[in-house]
């Protein structure tokens, strides 16, 4: 027999605690997300840095407007528009930092492996050199 049982735990069946905490973790996880990609997606569009700034304050406005949402309903419909906002706005050619994956300079001079030995005289080598048999 188990000696830990979860619902004889004090308060676990009790109260609806432990279901709003995860509720209010996965719309904290979406909402932060959803900023961390409207970003992203202004930084494909408005490349140079100051343009970026006023375009990312704007974004922050609009997240700092819907920041005192309680009703579940009311996240929910506002989580749900700031993603279909998202997906409208999304770049045909997103911003890709050269050296990650997809970028232009991925891989292009990848290091020697550690098993490869890297031979400095090549060609003199005492048995290609003449007299040195």
């Amino acid at each position: 027999e188990c000696l830990y049982r979860p619902e004889r735990a004090q308060g676990w069946r009790s109260s609806h605690v432990h279901t709003s905490r995860m509720s209010a973790l996965s719309n904290h996880t979406r909402v932060t997300r959803l900023y961390r990609h409207s970003l992203k997606t202004m930084l494909s569009w408005a490349v140079q840095r100051d343009i970026f700034y006023t375009e990312r304050d704007r974004i922050r406005a609009q997240f700092e407007a819907n920041a005192g949402l309680n009703q579940p309903g009311q996240i929910a419909k506002a989580i749900a528009a700031g993603e279909a906002k998202l997906a409208e706005y999304s770049h045909p050619d997103p911003y890709t930092v050269p050296t990650a994956y997809g970028g232009s300079k991925y891989a292009r001079n990848p290091p020697v492996p550690g098993e490869m030995e890297v031979v400095n005289d090549f060609g003199r080598e005492s048995y290609v050199v003449p007299g040195k048999y």
